[in-house]
């Protein structure tokens, strides 16, 4: 699809008082169904300098995003697609896997293409741009923020921090317990809290398994002598571990025919703070999908300064700094 040329009519940079949200989570609310019903609801947002969010349903061969609006198409044109697609640090995947996906904009003005039909120019770029300067920019090492998973991959989880702007969780900072891919903790489109490690420019470190709480902290919903539900994430030659919590995990005898990801009911048989330690008796295992559970989160504040995970009476000592 050709874009015409336009004039732009409002401030893209207008900012009061807003929030900045994951793509999705405007979508279908009523403010933002109300805003996108018509011309003049999207003339009013665009003298507003409003965001808005709308489903891309096309990428055209000239990669420009088409988005589904109620009262007529919008484009968003390919360099307005995305923080880094003029100076190539944004790949055009960037905006070809949008497809079929929430979308956040501003609305710039009004154009018609060849067959005489009206549409919207959109930039998703001045909404990332603005996300960036007011709020990301913002943020420092131990703040607790909201994410939305955007898609996993063996070494990480990607989430959406704000605006379609993309950060990763590494492995090995989701979880205490040690998992084989990201997909055995999320899925896509959950919404996740995230902790900053580090802001540098326009790039963001994550973690994650500090809100999951400490060895204590997880240790205290278990008692010896119960049977619990747990999962095996991995079998070694003098023991199999199997996870309680995502912050816990305990240790089994080896036993034949027993296999990474598999269920399993346990006994616990001892709690030992000194050593942090779980040990359980297997009672049973066997293969079966359940949904996945909601993660509880231990930490409720919105920044924390410093993480220990061992116990006071431990002297292996598992900390994070922020």
């Amino acid at each position: 699809m050709k874009v015409a040329r336009y004039e732009k009519i409002s401030d893209v940079n207008t900012m009061v008082n807003r929030v900045y949200y994951p793509e999705g989570y405007l979508i279908n609310t009523v403010e933002n169904q109300s805003s996108i019903k018509s011309k003049t609801t999207l003339n009013e947002c665009m003298l507003n300098g409003k965001i808005l969010e709308g489903r891309a349903i096309v990428c055209d061969s000239e990669h420009n995003l088409i988005v589904d609006l109620p009262c007529m198409k919008g484009v968003i044109p390919r360099i307005e697609g995305a923080i880094g697609i003029t100076d190539g640090s944004t790949r055009d995947i960037a905006l070809i896997s949008r497809v079929n996906k929430p979308v956040c904009f501003k609305v710039i003005g009004f154009s018609t293409n060849e067959l005489g039909q009206e549409y919207a120019i959109l930039f998703r770029r001045a909404v990332q741009e603005e996300c960036l300067k007011d709020y990301i920019s913002q943020l420092s090492s131990g703040d607790i923020i909201n994410a939305r998973v955007t898609h996993l991959e063996q070494f990480g989880c990607f989430v959406d921090i704000g605006c379609g702007i993309p950060s990763l969780i590494p492995i090995d900072a989701i979880s205490v317990s040690r998992i084989s891919h990201p997909a055995d903790r999320f899925y896509v489109n959950q919404d996740i809290k995230t902790i900053v490690k580090e802001v540098c420019g326009n790039r963001v470190w994550l973690s994650h398994k500090e809100l999951l709480g400490t060895w204590e902290e997880n240790a205290s919903l278990f008692s010896a002598g119960e049977t619990v539900a747990g999962i095996v994430r991995s079998v070694e030659s003098y023991g199999i571990f199997i996870e309680l919590t995502p912050n816990l995990a305990g240790l089994s005898e080896f036993k034949e025919g027993v296999t990474v990801g598999q269920n399993a009911s346990v006994y616990i048989k001892a709690l030992i703070p000194e050593k942090m330690k779980v040990k359980l008796v297997i009672v049973d295992v066997f293969n079966a999908e359940y949904p996945k559970a909601p993660l509880d989160y231990f930490v409720h504040d919105d920044h924390i300064d410093y993480w220990k995970y061992t116990t006071e009476v431990s002297n292996k000592v598992i900390e994070t700094r922020f």
